[in-house]
């Protein structure tokens, strides 16, 4: 399989490149194999832009460009022409269709999407929040929580917190477990908030295993073991009915699916 690499280039974060370019990734490579993406964000100079491509040559790399500048499109483009590297500008051609459409002129301001209004720090709080109540440290922040996730170990749970609270959600995570008692916090909360993550147990002892592995452990440890996570989805199941809550199954889901399922129900009771 030939080695991808991706450079997204961008006059601001990068974000909206590098998701596209996963996007369009995962048509080939569901699981990103043999691909690296690098992201140069903030790049305003024509300077830069030279380094990037000179490096796109040595490594034989795909250049993928949000940038909002007109002339920097331009000379990015040529650049690439000259040096016979592929690119593809990704805003170019809908700021383009948006300017006709609407009879304006684009301020081509570099992140703008990003500039700190009331988004911006909402964002930013919920980022906090999950990162201060993941993985049931207080369970205070449970009723607190615009979402509550919860799950046996290495179901994702703090991944998608943390993709969710990108999203501006205020989310909170607890584990469960056999040996330790849920929080009461758990029991308290509305049920239409709470979702439980369910995996396979064939999924599972191979996630454990590799995980093992990674921490220089055995993989024959009572953690990966079929007995355990038996045991442990039992308890899952008995504590998510107790509640009431949503159950989602995460098999072979990316974190991405999970979060769009969990926002599909939230904006639906509203």
């Amino acid at each position: 399989m030939k080695r991808l690499h991706v450079f997204v280039v961008s006059d601001a974060v990068g974000e909206t490149g590098e998701q596209v370019a996963r996007a369009v990734i995962r048509q080939f490579r569901p699981g990103y194999e043999y691909t690296v993406i690098r992201r140069f964000p903030h790049i305003q100079s024509e300077d830069l832009i030279r380094k990037i491509v000179s490096l796109a040559v040595k490594q034989q790399a795909l250049i993928l460009y949000t940038l909002v500048q007109a002339e920097m499109r331009s000379f990015l483009q040529a650049l690439c022409k000259e040096q016979q590297i592929h690119a593809v500008d990704i805003l170019g051609p809908i700021l383009k269709t948006m300017a006709t459409f609407i009879e304006e002129t684009p301020t081509e301001t570099p992140g703008i999407v990003h500039q700190l209004d009331d988004d911006y720090f909402k964002k930013i709080e919920a980022i906090e929040f999950a990162v201060k109540y993941d993985d049931g440290k207080d369970p205070r922040g449970l009723l607190q929580a615009d979402i509550v996730i919860i799950g046996v170990s290495r179901t994702s749970k703090t991944p998608l917190s943390q993709y969710l609270a990108h999203k501006s959600y205020k989310v909170a995570n607890v584990p469960l477990v056999p040996e330790v008692e849920p929080p009461e916090e758990l029991f308290q909360i509305d049920a239409s908030k709470c979702f439980g993550l369910v995996i396979s147990p064939d999924q599972l002892n191979s996630i454990r295993k590799e995980r093992l592995k990674a921490l220089g452990l055995s993989d024959n440890a009572i953690y990966a073991q079929y007995h355990r996570i038996s045991q442990e989805i039992q308890h899952f199941n008995k504590i998510a009915e107790k509640i009431g809550c949503q159950v989602i199954d995460v098999t072979n889901k990316a974190v991405e699916e999970t979060a769009n399922v969990i926002i599909g129900y939230m904006l639906n009771d509203r």
